[in-house]
């Protein structure tokens, strides 16, 4: 029988300080977000070639994250979406799950955790 063959690539953790925040104050003094990255990915090459070339790269997808973390946003769906739609681009990928978490929310009620995570998967899978 003919099969996908994946591996599930998790890059957690990801720490940034960022602009992001519907708040104009949140524009100017920043505050910390922690990304989440969980790529299923086609790791039939690789699995064999033991080559860096045959997968994706988790350097790469902490490079697409900075990089999109950077740019500021209103609301955290933004970026969130930026990055998974950056890796969903990236040879070898089947589906991606990004995770952002937002650490200083300038509200004042009680939580243990405010993040969005979106979801992208190719057709062709």
């Amino acid at each position: 029988t003919k099969y996908i063959i994946m591996g599930l690539i998790k890059v957690e953790g990801i720490k940034t300080y960022s602009y992001h925040g519907h708040l104009p104050e949140e524009a100017i003094l920043g505050g910390h977000f922690i990304v989440n990255v969980n790529v299923n990915a086609d790791t039939s090459k690789v699995e064999k070639s033991d080559d860096l070339n045959d997968t994706i790269d988790y350097v790469k997808i902490i490079e697409i994250v900075k990089e999109e973390m950077s740019i500021r946003s209103s609301m955290i769906e933004h970026p969130a979406a930026r990055i998974a739609d950056k890796i969903l681009l990236q040879k070898y990928v089947i589906d991606v799950q990004v995770e952002v978490e937002k650490l200083n929310v300038p509200i004042a009620e009680s939580f243990n955790k405010i993040s969005v995570t979106v979801k992208r998967k190719k057709n062709n899978y």
